[in-house]
């Protein structure tokens, strides 16, 4: 039986990840800030709660302890996160190192320790990482979101090619927007009001769909499910069928021309 640690596993694509991997025949270690709030995944058989904050060191590397000696441990899915939306000289200096700790930082911290340990005990491994459609093509009003998502982007590119002799893979997961509960508690919104024209244009994209498609978590898991376990030496998927349209129109009018289209979009 394989085993796939999922950090951010309490709610939304954590979960459905969770519960899908289980319903496939994994065993799941899920993590999360309150496991003893949870009480479906602690229903069913194959699964592991363990409690871990990526924004909290010695909690991060205990809990990565507890499960590397618990099992085998065949794949990391880095899904843990939250947005911040909103004018970047609204956010204070405290939402924007938070951003950065959890999103990236955080990352970070629990991989460290899975690198040496895929390495020396399992010489295989993979990682996963959900980053984000803005990853792909930027949006106004999430600028430091973005960057931990591109940040993560290129942090997995650079180390597949450090551990790719060693076997180990790192792939990112880019979903688009996805029905759940990410726009209220796992997003902080700051607005203002010199920015009101651009938000209120970003938000009819948003309620007209031509901006983005809600897709179900259930879909974007299938596309973490098939990165895990396709064999394929393929860095990056798009899921949902905005992130997928959007990945395909910046590779067919290049960066700059659809820089220029996005622009010209939200000043219209």
């Amino acid at each position: 039986m394989k085993t796939i640690l999922i950090t951010g596993a309490s709610s939304g694509l954590g979960k459905a990840t969770a519960k899908l991997f289980q319903a496939k025949g994994w065993h799941v270690i899920a993590t999360m800030r309150s496991p003893e709030k949870e009480t479906e995944l602690s229903g069913l058989d194959n699964i592991t709660l363990l409690e871990m904050d990526l924004t909290k060191p010695g909690q991060v590397e205990n809990t990565v302890a507890m499960a590397i000696g618990s099992a085998d441990i065949d794949v990391v899915l880095n899904n843990a996160g939250y947005g911040l939306a909103g004018p970047f000289e609204a956010y204070s200096a405290e939402q924007i190192g938070k951003q950065i700790d959890t999103n990236l930082t955080g990352v970070l911290r629990v991989a460290h320790p899975f690198v040496k340990y895929f390495r020396e005990n399992q010489r295989k491994g993979l990682f996963i990482t959900v980053t984000s459609a803005v990853a792909i093509a930027a949006s106004p009003f999430a600028s430091v979101y973005t960057a931990t998502k591109y940040a993560l982007e290129g942090w997995s590119e650079s180390m597949n090619y450090d551990l790719s002799a060693f076997g180990i893979q790192f792939k990112t997961v880019a979903p688009g927007g996805i029905k759940t509960n990410f726009g209220s508690g796992a997003l902080v919104l700051e607005q203002h009001p010199a920015y009101e024209p651009l938000w209120n244009k970003m938000m009819l994209g948003f309620q007209d769909g031509s901006l983005i498609h809600f897709s179900e978590p259930e879909e974007i898991a299938a596309v973490i499910y098939q990165a895990a376990t396709d064999g394929k030496d393929q860095q990056k998927y798009a899921a949902g069928k905005d992130a997928l349209a959007l990945s395909a129109k910046r590779k067919e009018l290049g960066f700059e021309a659809h820089r220029k289209e996005i622009t010209r979009y939200y000043q219209a």
